[in-house]
């Protein structure tokens, strides 16, 4: 594949087929998507008809249930299908509609089911106890349970209903940033290394930032955080609305805060959130010596924050083109067995992946899909080692999902955020594992444990600062503090100066990057990425070392989807997230990176 030089994004009908996705495995055109959408809105008509009756007997319970997956299932193929084609191009009208439809039906699904949760829980004790003795009930045990875990969360029928509907304006954060992210918000251009006048993207910044050429990484980090600064005000509203709104969900379900409401719908204690920041603040002098090594091999003197994402390895060309990178996946992850090989190689061939960027597409990468279909991953691919290691991380979710949806029905298929990023970070380090075992030349060595050690920085690190900053902006909130412009600015700049420590220069426009980060409108997210990361080192060692037993825990993990509590999968699979010792241990290997890499220099 052509790296694309052109200074202006392709439209999306210019994109060759075989790079793009094929969402008609969901629906064929349309007019299916038409025919499904009516039909949620029929289901959700016929489930208001057992409102106030699950008392009546387990069989009624049972049918409810059935209706209920039925609902969701039909329900969640409408809204994947119209927000990938939206994603395609966010420009596109047809689709920014359906979208819009799709969204405003959820919520109607939402508010016909919404009685299903409090009617459940008036149920005495006793009552719901005899009937989970009726096998029709036997498939919804332990959804039954987790429904009872949070009874003193859940409000009454006529509560949930209210909050069912509002769920539509508490989107509006999330949607309006999308909007002005990915659509409204228009780069300049910068000079390339050539001297080409090249539009910055999302897409591209990343490559820009890889640069050897110092101008170019400090032009694309001068224009993209001077674009940001622009809207500072109207962003920081955003971000504001979007912490009130999860204080307020926490209120309402009698959280004691907005961050162990977060935490409860994984059954996660809050503990596990604390104690990942303060034992990655236990270990910043690691993180301080490696800013120390990267000034020196840099040559640098002041490292600037624009100076983060270039290899410290000069004058290497390691450009990894997407059928290469393909390979390299497919070879790094042999040790998964046979029938993963095979499942990863229809991912390749039967339009599972959109591959590069085209103007108006959604930027980053995800893996998303709907039960019943196959997985489906988003790409932005650019030509560098950093989008082979998103295509080996992207499939990772792909074949989780995978695996969940093929060996768990719709209700336990979808497994917890929690465990979301493991399977993720483990096709990583397999990955990694294998390139540096069949990587010869002793720069391209370099670059990889360069690479490895930026993988530990950039997830557990980085995420674990991001985490800190979810934590304190949403206190504020909580002790009635304002959150404007200044405040997010100054909260972020003060904490890249406490993580990165005093060799690194911290340009003021750095305190804009919040302004960025899409994950902030999830809240209590990307903490996931740290704890993620450090189970997925656990793991994948296990089977570097153990070889076929801990292959066999691992895919047993990856079958059982939200089949049971995320901690509860983690143990089975042989990591214990309860501890800090995952979070130190994982830490421990980046240190042992760091001396590998004085060594190498």
């Amino acid at each position: 594949m052509e790296e694309m030089k052109q200074a202006v994004l392709p439209k999306r009908e210019e994109v060759p087929s075989h790079l793009k996705w094929k969402l008609e495995d969901i629906f064929p055109d349309d007019q299916s998507w038409e025919e499904a959408f009516k039909k949620v809105g029929e289901l959700a008509n016929s489930i208001k008809g057992f409102s106030g009756r699950l008392h009546e007997s387990p069989e009624i319970l049972a049918d409810c249930l059935k209706l209920y997956e039925e609902l969701q299932l039909t329900n969640e193929g409408v809204y994947v299908y119209a927000r990938m084609r939206r994603d395609e191009n966010n420009n596109n009208p047809v689709y920014q509609g359906l979208t819009d439809r799709a969204s405003s039906q959820n919520i109607q699904a939402m508010s016909a089911t919404s009685f299903l949760t409090p009617e459940i829980l008036s149920l005495p004790d006793e009552t719901l106890d005899s009937y989970l003795k009726n096998p029709a009930l036997l498939p919804y045990e332990f959804f039954l349970s987790e429904i009872r875990r949070q009874k003193e969360h859940v409000l009454s029928a006529a509560e949930e209903k209210i909050i069912a509907q509002a769920g539509e304006l508490a989107q509006a954060p999330m949607t309006i940033f999308g909007m002005l992210n990915n659509a409204d918000i228009s780069f300049p251009f910068i000079k390339d290394e050539k001297g080409n006048e090249v539009q910055l993207t999302h897409g591209r910044y990343i490559q820009f930032m890889e640069s050897q050429e110092r101008r170019v990484r400090k032009e694309a980090f001068d224009t993209m955080y001077s674009t940001y600064q622009k809207q500072r005000n109207t962003l920081a509203s955003i971000l504001n609305s979007s912490v009130k709104k999860d204080v307020f969900y926490s209120r309402v379900r009698h959280y004691p805060s907005a961050l162990a409401s977060s935490l409860d719908d994984n059954n996660i204690p809050v503990d596990v959130y604390t104690n990942l920041i303060q034992a990655v603040r236990d270990q910043l002098p690691s993180m301080h010596r490696y800013v120390s090594l990267r000034k020196k091999l840099l040559g640098v003197d002041e490292l600037h924050m624009y100076d983060l994402y270039t290899p410290m390895v000069q004058d290497i060309n390691f450009k990894v083109d997407y059928e290469e990178a393909k390979e390299v996946v497919r070879k790094g992850l042999e040790v998964l067995g046979e029938d993963y090989q095979q499942v990863l190689e229809r991912s390749y061939e039967e339009g599972w992946i959109d591959v590069v960027e085209n103007e108006g597409k959604t930027n980053g990468a995800y893996s998303w899909g709907s039960y019943g279909t196959h997985p489906y991953v988003l790409l932005n691919y650019q030509n560098n080692v950093n989008n082979l290691f998103t295509l080996a991380h992207e499939m990772g979710h792909a074949m989780h999902s995978y695996y969940s949806d093929l060996n768990q029905p719709y209700l336990y298929a979808q497994y917890k955020i929690f465990v979301a990023e493991v399977a993720s970070t483990v096709n990583e380090s397999l990955v990694m594992d294998y390139m540096l075992k069949t990587t010869t030349d002793p720069k391209k060595r370099m670059y990889l444990v360069n690479y490895y050690l930026e993988q530990f920085r950039g997830t557990i690190y980085r995420q674990t600062m991001f985490a800190e900053f979810e934590k304190i902006i949403h206190e504020k909130v909580e002790k009635g503090e304002p959150l404007t412009a200044d405040i997010l600015c100054e909260i972020y700049k003060d904490l890249n100066v406490d993580y990165y420590g005093p060799d690194m220069v911290i340009d003021d426009d750095i305190k804009m990057e919040w302004a960025r980060i899409p994950h902030f409108y999830t809240s209590f997210y990307v903490y996931q990425y740290a704890t993620g990361f450090s189970a997925a080192t656990a793991l994948s060692q296990q089977m570097l070392n153990e070889g076929k037993p801990a292959v066999e825990r691992y895919l047993n993990f990856l079958k059982s989807g939200g089949s049971d509590y995320p901690i509860s999968l983690l143990q089975n699979a042989g990591v214990n997230m309860m501890t800090p010792e995952p979070v130190t241990a994982a830490l421990q290997v980046f240190a042992k990176l760091l001396d590998e890499m004085e060594t190498l220099s």
